[in-house]
């Protein structure tokens, strides 16, 4: 797996790393089991940058890890984040960016990973009611202990990142991107991060599964999955953006790749990182060849052409989820 300088911090990974959340939440029922597997194939495969949350259960996810990785946590770069606010019983809260709950969820997924240190600590969504720098700065004092390594953001909007990147160096910034989701290429997050140093992570990279082609009604997804309750995914708008999926399947066979290879090699094409999540390793397998696939000039004018900028119908998230998305 070829690796990249993620930032201009010192911090390199893989271009593909492996997003753990279904592994524990959000996606339906678990498998720690093929979960564990999968964990331990992405390292043999070069797949060592393994992205969770404290919210991922919650702490179901970091535990897993933890519990998992073991005598080989060294070989991997851990990320995980904080600030969507949950008690040490499990209770959901608001956002919480205040140095005094970074704190405890610190320490609390220092223990759930089971580690000394974690290797790229995330704010998971910016706080509206705190300045940037508050939190930044808290998150600095992680780093000046050791217990950090490098910070990031998720889903944070240019001027905070600004803000933030002035108080302490920003080591990457998470957000969402596909050719389903190119908001980042507008928005001014994807030029203020290069022309800042700062690297780009790009979350649900095929489309939260969609992509994949798999996907063809509401009714694919468990009772528990949180996709259910997404606008892209209702009744209302499936049926438009199963028009996207299909013109990068047809683009995918004559290639001679399946529609989430494509799809992730043109992700990987933007010069950033990935993060797809499986929890199974034959999917597993299937992102990893992805990044050996190379991308024409005609095939990336006919993948802009198949899914331009705007193309999905429907938010990403419920109106609630989008208040919270570039802050």
């Amino acid at each position: 797996m070829k690796t990249v300088a993620l930032g201009s911090q010192g911090l390199t990974v893989p271009v593909e790393g492996l997003g753990a959340m279904g592994m524990s939440a959000f996606y339906g029922g678990r498998d720690d089991e093929e979960s564990a597997a999968t964990l331990h194939r992405a390292l043999d495969l070069g797949v060592t940058l393994i992205d969770t949350a404290e919210i991922y259960g919650p702490f179901l996810n970091e535990q897993l890890i933890g519990k998992t990785i073991g005598s080989r946590r060294d070989e991997f770069t851990l990320a995980t984040k904080f600030a969507s606010e949950v008690s040490d019983d499990g209770e959901r809260g608001p956002v919480n960016g205040s140095p005094e709950y970074a704190r405890k969820a610190l320490e609390r997924s220092l223990k759930n990973l089971d580690t000394d240190v974690i290797d790229l600590y995330y704010l998971h969504r910016v706080d509206p009611n705190r300045p940037i720098e508050e939190t930044v700065g808290a998150m600095a004092e992680f780093v000046a202990e050791g217990k950090v390594r490098y910070i990031g953001l998720s889903e944070a909007a240019p001027e905070t990142i600004r803000r933030a990147h002035a108080t302490h160096p920003i080591t990457a910034i998470q957000t969402e991107y596909s050719l389903f989701e190119r908001e980042p290429e507008t928005n001014g997050v994807l030029d203020t991060v290069r022309e800042l140093g700062i690297g780009f992570v790009a979350y649900s990279p095929l489309g939260r599964g969609f992509l994949s082609g798999e996907i063809k009604s509401v009714d694919d997804f468990a009772e528990d999955d949180s996709r259910r309750h997404m606008p892209r995914f209702s009744p209302e708008n499936i049926g438009k953006n199963l028009e996207l999926v299909e013109r990068v399947r047809e683009l995918a066979d004559a290639k001679g790749v399946t529609s989430a290879q494509l799809a992730l090699a043109w992700v990987l094409a933007q010069n950033v990182v990935a993060i797809p999540g499986t929890k199974r390793r034959k999917y597993l397998e299937e992102n990893v060849a992805a990044a050996d696939i190379d991308l024409t000039a005609a095939d990336l004018a006919a993948l802009d052409s198949a899914a331009p900028v705007g193309a999905a119908v429907g938010t990403r998230y419920p109106e609630a989820g989008m208040k919270s998305t570039y802050r």
